[in-house]
């Protein structure tokens, strides 16, 4: 997927995948959310979310919502957070070095 935000270009085919996150529903299912960390070579992180009609990235229609995707800009601290959050402790420290103990 491709995306320019604020003149920068978000691509999903040339950044790096870092780690991703599905919440165990299937892609028919409205709740189904699925999100991958990018990195870019400029080193500029990135969000990929894909969610059905009930999930974070649904869009609003005139009878309802249906499910999207979309890619979202992080800061390195929102980077963190979310491989904190969704990573393993081994996968974390690869991307982002040791943490104190």
């Amino acid at each position: 997927m491709k995306k320019i935000i604020s003149g920068r270009l978000y691509d999903t085919d040339t950044a790096k995948s870092l780690g991703s996150y599905w919440n165990g529903c299937g892609a028919g299912d409205f709740n189904y959310l699925c999100e991958e960390l990018y990195q870019k070579k400029t080193g500029e992180y990135f969000l990929c979310g894909t969610g059905g009609a009930l999930s974070k990235y649904r869009k609003f229609v005139a009878n309802g919502s249906v499910g999207s995707t979309e890619i979202i800009p992080y800061t390195e601290e929102e980077a963190r957070a979310w491989a904190e959050k969704y990573l393993e402790a081994d996968e974390y420290i690869q991307l982002f070095g040791n943490v104190a103990e």
